[in-house]
């Protein structure tokens, strides 16, 4: 394995390398490790369902957790974390996916229109996911356990097709803009 002027193996990131030209930090680690502990919580959670309850349960657990940490960092996290910066209105989605479906959606160093309404969507999904898990747990509410595993459920499956949905347009954005955005969410810069 051959290494570089600093003996690094060719190829690493020196923890004080001087950051690419033209990219500028988006995603601080509050972000990124937020976003990677909800991914994998919840694919932990949808493999072990109904077959290794104390998994599926702390699983849902690190969910919940994660889901509120990541809703008070869009309230006091750093510019390109808050709510402000890419809940969109509805007409400004609506623009946004009018573009994209002709072809000319723009690029944006933050979250897209599409990729903010995703964000909202999935942080209410996953927290209506995890309450109806609770509820589940606790005897099944007023409704009782059949109904409420059938709407836990459905609110698991809702969230796993906007989980697909989420990473459909991440591969396309990526795709129309050249810009690797999984890379992206790994290191926090993007191209400026």
């Amino acid at each position: 394995m051959s290494t570089s002027s600093n003996g690094a193996p060719q190829g690493a990131v020196s923890p004080d390398a001087t950051p690419p030209a033209g990219t500028v930090r988006v995603w601080d680690p509050a972000i990124r490790l937020l976003h990677w502990t909800i991914a994998a919580s919840f694919a932990i959670a949808w493999l072990s369902a109904e077959e290794i309850m104390p998994v599926h349960e702390a699983a849902g657990f690190v969910i919940l957790v994660a889901v509120g940490l990541r809703s008070l960092w869009g309230l006091i996290g750093t510019p390109h974390a808050r709510f402000a910066d890419f809940v969109p209105s509805p007409s400004g989605f609506l623009s946004y996916m009018a573009a994209l479906v002709k072809g000319r959606a723009g690029r944006y160093v933050g979250h897209n229109p599409a990729g903010g309404a995703m964000i909202v969507a999935l942080l209410a999904s996953l927290l209506l996911t995890v309450a109806t898990g609770v509820v589940l747990d606790t005897g099944g509410g007023i409704l009782g356990e059949d109904a409420m595993e059938d709407i836990h459920g459905a609110m698991a499956t809702v969230t796993l097709i906007l989980v697909v949905l989420h990473v459909g347009g991440v591969i396309l954005s990526s795709v129309l803009h050249r810009e690797n955005l999984v890379k992206a969410m790994l290191t926090g810069r993007k191209r400026a």
